[in-house]
């Protein structure tokens, strides 16, 4: 098992693929280290070689902020709107949706459960 970033990616996947499952690369990114690094899309972990994956794994250092500081950066950023007390903040702070989505009826993933309320009954 390649262990790539602090993560085991999965050996009998495509390359393209098992690179998606670290945080902070996607299809688009994955896809550009290969070109970069001159391997195959149609390799499996399991054929690369260990050079390759020195390669790989020197290349999402170099180029790309990953897994446990890209969480750490995103993290702060939203820390700095709460402490800004800016509109996008005060909505993480009261766990509502920040994008300008409705909250009349949807909004159950950021709100939680429904809480009912006594004696409203029609």
């Amino acid at each position: 098992m390649a262990r790539i970033a602090g993560v085991n990616i999965p050996t009998n996947k495509r390359v393209e693929i098992a690179l998606q499952y670290i945080h902070g690369i996607g299809p688009r990114a994955a896809k550009d280290l290969l070109a970069k690094v001159g391997i195959e899309d149609s390799r499996r972990v399991n054929q690369l070689t260990d050079a390759e994956v020195l390669q790989l794994r020197e290349a999402i250092d170099r180029d790309y902020t990953v897994e446990g500081d890209l969480r750490r950066e995103v993290s702060m950023n939203i820390k700095r709107l709460m402490d800004l007390a800016s509109y996008r903040g005060l909505r993480h702070r009261k766990g509502l949706p920040v994008r300008g989505q409705r909250t009349h009826t949807n909004a159950r993933t950021r709100k939680g459960p429904a809480k009912p309320i006594a004696g409203k009954k029609k």
